[in-house]
């Protein structure tokens, strides 16, 4: 199996993208990396660390970069040999599996759907992210790919959801709520209110009606279905809220008595483990759902640690065939008879 990792996205690149790819190889030996861009920055690292001879390792050379302030559509069609887009084109080519992109989401997401399109009956692929909850993980979808959807993506996003929870959790029949201001079906803004129903009527997913923002962190469904403005809000606010709480409890901790401190000094270990648990570099990417290919987008602030964990993500969901049976899903349930749900 061979994975495409764009090495010059992200804010530490290319050296924490290569560190990442590296140890991916030693940790994973199933899996081929194939970097892309610039060859010779790429070299040098690969060189610097001993592994320019690593026959799993190879490079494919790309000239240009698609930057984070970059309009995404603009600078695919102006840049064609961007990292991004020969990284996808590798996958598109059936050279490589998936693609896994740190940096820019909007050239991730737009480069995705230009060079290996949609599963057929989705109209609009969803970022799909895993959040550490009470109960273990919820998969949150969309956070981020779309601000306005209509009812039938949120139910196409229901769908696509369900599948990667099935492989991500092991869960057969993984729970699916739709996130709104209130538990009652009569209550949302007229998108949430239209897509409730339609949610109901589907065959094979396990609906349990409407949860609230409160509900994501306990646990209460394995998987979130909203838009992606919404969802992108829940993430960023997310990340905020444990960052802060973490800077809170230090400094609370520098204030307090000696003896306080010695009390802290005890519980160490399971504020570690607290850290752990929270901690988005666990999760290493999230994919987009709904492309023909995996499609691994990551943060761009992405360290090598993360790195390595998208690339074991995308070669899991590479083997465990999602692609298939996402299609299979949409095919059986028939969304294709939700386009008149506007």
């Amino acid at each position: 199996m061979k994975i495409a990792v764009d090495a010059m996205g992200g804010d530490f690149a290319p050296l924490e993208i290569v560190l990442g790819s590296i140890a991916a190889v030693h940790e994973y030996d199933t899996m081929d990396i194939v970097l892309v861009g610039d060859e010779s920055k790429i070299k040098e690292i690969l060189e610097a660390e001993g592994e320019l001879e690593n026959p799993r390792i190879s490079i494919h050379h790309a000239s240009e970069v698609i930057e984070m302030h970059e309009h995404p559509s603009i600078a695919l069609r102006k840049k064609k040999d961007a990292s991004i887009a020969v990284a996808t084109r590798l996958v598109r080519e059936k050279i490589c599996d998936a693609v896994i992109a740190p940096g820019s989401t909007g050239a991730a997401v737009a480069s995705a759907l230009l060079g290996l399109g949609r599963i057929k009956g989705i109209e609009r692929p969803c970022i799909a992210t895993p959040l550490p909850t009470a109960n273990g993980v919820t998969i949150m979808l969309d956070s981020g790919a779309n601000a306005n959807s209509k009812p039938k993506h949120l139910v196409q996003g229901a769908i696509m959801g369900y599948n990667y929870a099935q492989l991500l959790l092991g869960k057969p029949n993984p729970t699916v709520g739709l996130l709104n201001i209130g538990e009652e079906s009569t209550k949302g803004n007229e998108v949430v209110l239209e897509t409730y129903p339609l949610l109901q009527q589907l065959k094979t997913i396990p609906f349990k009606g409407n949860v609230e923002g409160r509900d994501i962190p306990k646990g209460t469904v394995d998987v979130v279905v909203c838009d992606g403005f919404v969802g992108n809000v829940v993430l960023k606010f997310a990340e905020g809220l444990v960052s802060v709480v973490q800077d809170i409890l230090k400094e609370g901790i520098k204030q307090s008595s000696i003896i306080s401190k010695l009390g802290a000094l005890l519980i160490v270990p399971v504020f570690k483990k607290i850290k752990k648990r929270l901690d988005h570099t666990e999760n290493g990417g999230a994919p987009l759902l709904g492309v023909n290919g995996v499609f691994i987008i990551c943060h761009g602030s992405s360290k090598s640690k993360e790195i390595m964990t998208a690339i074991k993500i995308a070669g899991d969901l590479v083997e465990r065939k999602l692609i298939e049976h996402i299609s299979s899903s949409i095919q059986e349930e028939g969304t294709l008879t939700y386009d008149n749900a506007e």
